[in-house]
């Protein structure tokens, strides 16, 4: 089984449970990864060069998935468009700058780890999902865990991951902060930002985004 594996920040938690599900279950048999920016990942998944992944909204409409996204229920920190610049999509994103031109935002878009810390440092910037949710009141689904098979095994991983806390082991903030030199302490901060249960909130969310990208 290929698991696609976007390393941002915030997937960590997720990949923290991860390595512990695998090693506790019969898939650590099977499970390998393949890892890339979003819009990479969503190409492996949609030619099932990868069996499962986090894939952006906009592009898994069509695909299986259980009730675990990456969700900003207002403000999200590394989504966001750099003002008074010229207008530019961000090439690793795709629910982004489809975002971007809903709500009418003019800039460059940036997002990920390099958007965080474009916050950190106090540059200017526009949080899309803030925007979002000012709008509609209505939290912003940027990605949802897609599936081609094993429907069953996807389900347990949704109820165990959303049923725990998930501690990140100070090795692995060390590790994460040195990538991406975010210091620990922010990218524990900004992880108090980001959802994954896709609940009746969000899916309100995501239909409306579904409608207004007429996609």
């Amino acid at each position: 089984m290929v698991f696609g594996k976007i390393e941002y920040l915030n997937l960590l938690p997720f990949h923290v449970f991860m390595k512990r599900f695998t090693k506790s279950s019969q898939q650590s048999m099977s499970m390998n990864y393949k890892r890339g920016v979003p819009a990479k990942i969503n190409k492996e998944f949609l030619s099932r060069r990868v069996d499962a992944a986090f894939i952006s909204s906009i592009s898994a409409k069509k695909y299986r998935h259980v009730n675990l996204g990456i969700i900003a229920k207002k403000e999200v920190l590394s989504v966001l468009v750099i003002p008074n610049v010229k207008n530019e999509a961000d090439i690793e994103s795709a629910s982004s700058n489809v975002l971007a031109k809903i709500l009418d935002i003019k800039g460059k878009v940036l997002i990920g780890d390099k958007a965080l810390k474009h916050y950190l440092d106090k540059k200017p910037y526009i949080d899309l999902a803030s925007q979002w949710n000012s709008r509609y009141k209505l939290p912003f689904v940027f990605a949802l865990l897609c599936y081609h098979k094993d429907k069953r095994l996807y389900k347990n991983i949704e109820i165990q991951f959303l049923k725990q806390k998930i501690k990140i082991p100070q090795y692995l903030l060390n590790s994460a902060s040195i990538r991406t030199g975010v210091l620990k302490e922010d990218i524990l901060n900004y992880l108090s930002y980001i959802s994954y249960d896709l609940d009746f909130k969000a899916k309100k969310g995501l239909s409306l985004f579904y409608k207004k990208s007429s996609y």
